[in-house]
């Protein structure tokens, strides 16, 4: 979808640079997603292609492009990620020390929707690509983590001091695309940090009145 002069994606993708960490695009070999192969080749930025359903072995691939010790997730229907969040969460996990550590800033949810940020180490990776057999694992990639059930992580969760948790900056329909449309091309969301993002919602309230009745799917769990 686009969105001005530029795609979802590409948006996403500039924000992701001004990490400065490494990116690795992740996505199917369905013939649909030959335009995001395409849009990785012409920016230069690693892109590899698996299963649909097996959303864990792609995150594994890409691992293998390009080695690290943290893996940070985020999901593309998240165009407005922001660096900053995404280096708080890093930041987190190296200050834990713990090779078995699960940082995101979803569990509470504090951030509005479409910050979403997870990170773990490459051991866990390795583990959950090994001995995930679960249909639901390997969709999602990172239910065994913040699950928890046998209590071998040490999870953190990153928190905001004012609950933005209602405003919803993820896409997954139209009135979910009319809203980001809004906010980009009319206040320029594509640059701006996710607090300058959240004082917008909160001081222009029929931005987040478009997308306000889509409720978000519920895990299974």
């Amino acid at each position: 979808m686009q969105v001005g002069e530029k795609t979802l994606l590409d948006i996403h993708l500039d924000r992701l640079e001004k990490t400065n960490y490494p990116i690795v695009v992740a996505t199917t070999t369905n013939v649909d997603d030959d335009p995001i192969f395409a849009l990785c080749e012409k920016r230069n930025i690693t892109c590899v292609r698996g299963s649909e359903q097996d959303v864990l072995s792609r995150f594994h691939q890409a691992y293998l492009m390009l080695p690290a010790d943290c893996i940070v997730r985020v999901t593309s229907d998240c165009p407005l990620i922001d660096p900053g969040v995404i280096h708080r969460c890093v930041d987190a996990f190296y200050d834990e020390n713990d090779s078995m550590c699960y940082v995101s800033n979803c569990f509470p949810r504090t951030y509005a929707r479409g910050f979403d940020t997870e990170v773990f180490s490459a051991e866990m990776l390795e583990e959950a690509q090994s001995t995930s057999h679960d249909a639901f694992e390997r969709e999602h990639v990172t239910p065994r983590f913040w699950q928890n059930k046998e209590g071998k992580y040490l999870l953190r969760n990153i928190e905001q001091p004012v609950d933005h948790s209602s405003m919803r900056l993820t896409v997954d329909t139209s009135d979910d695309f009319r809203a980001i449309q809004t906010l980009i091309e009319t206040y320029g969301a594509a640059d701006l940090s996710q607090p300058e993002i959240e004082q917008i919602l909160i001081h222009h309230p029929e931005i987040g009145a478009i997308n306000a009745h889509v409720e978000q799917k519920k895990n299974p769990s």
